[in-house]
Protein backbone atom coordinates (compact mmCIF):
# COMPACT_ATOMS: atom_id res chain seq x y z
CA UNK A 1 0.00 0.00 0.00
CA UNK A 2 1.39 3.60 -0.93
CA UNK A 3 0.87 6.69 0.87
CA UNK A 4 -0.99 9.34 -1.21
CA UNK A 5 -2.04 12.87 -1.00
CA UNK A 6 -4.68 14.55 -2.77
CA UNK A 7 -5.56 17.78 -3.07
CA UNK A 8 -9.57 18.64 -2.97
CA UNK A 9 -11.18 21.92 -3.57
CA UNK A 10 -14.27 23.64 -4.16
CA UNK A 11 -15.86 26.85 -4.99
CA UNK A 12 -19.23 25.92 -5.32
CA UNK A 13 -21.83 24.37 -2.88
CA UNK A 14 -18.39 24.06 -1.05
CA UNK A 15 -19.49 22.78 2.48
CA UNK A 16 -21.88 19.62 0.76
CA UNK A 17 -19.26 19.40 -1.94
CA UNK A 18 -16.21 18.71 0.05
CA UNK A 19 -18.25 16.63 2.74
CA UNK A 20 -19.63 14.32 -0.23
CA UNK A 21 -15.95 14.30 -1.43
CA UNK A 22 -14.27 12.90 1.59
CA UNK A 23 -17.41 10.35 2.35
CA UNK A 24 -16.43 8.65 -1.08
CA UNK A 25 -12.83 8.42 -0.35
CA UNK A 26 -13.50 6.89 2.69
CA UNK A 27 -15.95 3.91 1.26
CA UNK A 28 -13.47 3.69 -1.78
CA UNK A 29 -10.30 3.34 0.79
CA UNK A 30 -11.02 3.27 3.89
CA UNK A 31 -9.53 5.95 6.17
CA UNK A 32 -8.90 9.02 5.02
CA UNK A 33 -6.82 11.53 7.08
CA UNK A 34 -7.84 15.55 6.25
CA UNK A 35 -6.10 18.86 6.91
CA UNK A 36 -7.29 21.44 8.22
CA UNK A 37 -9.73 23.20 5.81
CA UNK A 38 -8.59 26.86 4.69
CA UNK A 39 -10.43 29.49 3.04
CA UNK A 40 -8.22 31.07 -0.32
CA UNK A 41 -9.46 33.63 -2.90
CA UNK A 42 -10.32 32.29 -6.17
CA UNK A 43 -6.94 32.14 -8.75
CA UNK A 44 -7.70 33.46 -12.44
CA UNK A 45 -11.14 34.78 -12.03
CA UNK A 46 -13.49 36.60 -10.59
CA UNK A 47 -15.86 34.11 -8.34
CA UNK A 48 -16.68 32.74 -5.08
CA UNK A 49 -13.64 31.91 -2.20
CA UNK A 50 -12.51 28.49 -2.35
CA UNK A 51 -12.27 26.02 0.23
CA UNK A 52 -9.05 23.53 0.22
CA UNK A 53 -7.55 20.69 2.27
CA UNK A 54 -5.66 18.03 1.60
CA UNK A 55 -6.78 14.18 2.26
CA UNK A 56 -4.02 11.11 3.02
CA UNK A 57 -5.23 7.44 2.01
CA UNK A 58 -3.39 4.58 1.11
CA UNK A 59 -4.25 2.50 -2.06
CA UNK A 60 -2.49 -0.03 -4.20
CA UNK A 61 -4.17 0.74 -7.12
CA UNK A 62 -1.86 1.94 -10.26
CA UNK A 63 -1.33 5.89 -10.53
CA UNK A 64 -3.66 5.57 -13.48
CA UNK A 65 -6.87 3.67 -11.83
CA UNK A 66 -6.66 5.87 -9.23
CA UNK A 67 -7.04 9.18 -11.32
CA UNK A 68 -9.68 7.89 -13.17
CA UNK A 69 -11.21 6.63 -9.85
CA UNK A 70 -10.59 10.80 -8.84
CA UNK A 71 -12.19 11.77 -12.05
CA UNK A 72 -15.17 9.51 -11.43
CA UNK A 73 -15.84 10.91 -7.91
CA UNK A 74 -15.78 14.55 -9.66
CA UNK A 75 -17.87 13.44 -11.95
CA UNK A 76 -20.82 12.29 -9.75
CA UNK A 77 -20.68 15.48 -7.97
CA UNK A 78 -21.06 17.51 -11.60
CA UNK A 79 -17.48 18.71 -12.62
CA UNK A 80 -17.04 18.36 -16.14
CA UNK A 81 -13.34 18.29 -17.18
CA UNK A 82 -13.74 20.45 -20.23
CA UNK A 83 -14.71 23.24 -18.07
CA UNK A 84 -11.94 26.47 -18.24
CA UNK A 85 -8.47 25.62 -16.59
CA UNK A 86 -10.02 29.15 -13.83
CA UNK A 87 -13.55 28.49 -13.32
CA UNK A 88 -15.83 28.19 -10.56
CA UNK A 89 -15.53 24.07 -9.02
CA UNK A 90 -18.03 21.91 -7.68
CA UNK A 91 -15.20 20.15 -6.77
CA UNK A 92 -11.22 19.55 -7.82
CA UNK A 93 -10.09 16.28 -6.70
CA UNK A 94 -5.62 16.66 -7.48
CA UNK A 95 -3.28 13.27 -7.26
CA UNK A 96 -0.36 15.40 -5.38
CA UNK A 97 1.91 12.57 -4.25
CA UNK A 98 1.93 8.92 -4.94
CA UNK A 99 4.58 7.56 -2.48
CA UNK A 100 7.61 8.76 -3.19
CA UNK A 101 6.83 8.77 -7.68
CA UNK A 102 8.32 11.02 -9.68
CA UNK A 103 6.86 11.47 -13.43
CA UNK A 104 4.51 11.52 -15.89
CA UNK A 105 1.27 8.99 -16.01
CA UNK A 106 -1.30 9.90 -18.77
CA UNK A 107 -2.42 13.63 -17.66
CA UNK A 108 -0.51 13.06 -13.83
CA UNK A 109 2.48 14.76 -13.41
CA UNK A 110 4.12 13.57 -10.26
CA UNK A 111 4.59 15.13 -7.89
CA UNK A 112 1.92 17.85 -8.87
CA UNK A 113 3.88 21.09 -9.41
CA UNK A 114 1.20 22.85 -7.78
CA UNK A 115 2.19 21.87 -4.43
CA UNK A 116 5.29 24.25 -4.80
CA UNK A 117 3.42 26.83 -6.41
CA UNK A 118 0.13 27.08 -4.21
CA UNK A 119 -0.07 27.83 -0.73
CA UNK A 120 -3.75 26.22 -0.70
CA UNK A 121 -1.88 23.17 -1.18
CA UNK A 122 1.57 23.36 0.02
CA UNK A 123 0.17 24.86 3.66
CA UNK A 124 -2.73 21.79 3.97
CA UNK A 125 0.08 19.50 2.66
CA UNK A 126 2.31 20.63 5.66
CA UNK A 127 0.06 20.31 7.85
CA UNK A 128 -0.34 17.00 7.27
CA UNK A 129 2.87 15.20 6.60
CA UNK A 130 5.06 17.52 7.99
CA UNK A 131 8.36 15.57 7.85
CA UNK A 132 7.66 13.76 4.41
CA UNK A 133 10.54 15.23 1.74
CA UNK A 134 9.16 16.90 -1.49
CA UNK A 135 10.48 13.74 -3.73
CA UNK A 136 12.19 16.06 -6.15
CA UNK A 137 13.28 19.40 -3.57
CA UNK A 138 14.40 17.08 -0.94
CA UNK A 139 13.15 19.21 1.95
CA UNK A 140 10.38 18.63 3.69
CA UNK A 141 6.96 20.12 3.55
CA UNK A 142 7.35 21.87 6.43
CA UNK A 143 10.83 23.48 5.77
CA UNK A 144 8.96 24.11 2.41
CA UNK A 145 5.81 25.59 4.30
CA UNK A 146 7.97 27.54 6.45
CA UNK A 147 9.64 29.46 3.83
CA UNK A 148 6.69 31.36 2.71
CA UNK A 149 3.97 31.20 5.50
CA UNK A 150 4.62 35.47 6.28
CA UNK A 151 4.43 36.45 2.78
CA UNK A 152 1.56 34.18 2.18
CA UNK A 153 -0.67 33.33 4.87
CA UNK A 154 -4.27 30.86 4.70
CA UNK A 155 -7.19 31.52 6.22
CA UNK A 156 -8.53 28.24 8.66
CA UNK A 157 -12.09 27.17 8.36
CA UNK A 158 -12.76 26.25 11.71
CA UNK A 159 -14.50 23.18 12.91
CA UNK A 160 -15.65 22.13 9.44
CA UNK A 161 -14.08 18.48 9.34
CA UNK A 162 -13.91 16.49 12.54
CA UNK A 163 -10.98 14.60 11.52
CA UNK A 164 -8.74 17.22 10.78
CA UNK A 165 -5.22 17.70 12.05
CA UNK A 166 -4.05 21.12 13.75
CA UNK A 167 -2.50 23.69 11.76
CA UNK A 168 1.01 24.02 11.71
CA UNK A 169 2.71 27.05 12.48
Amino acid sequence: MLRVFIGIGSNVEREANIRRAVAALQAQFGEVKCSPVYRTPAVGFVGDDFYNLVVEIETDLTVETLAAELRQIELHQGRHRGEAKFAPRTLDLDLLTYGATIGTYGMVVLPRPDILEYPFVLGPLADLAPELCHPTVQRTYRELWQGRIASEPLTPVPNFLSMQAEPSA
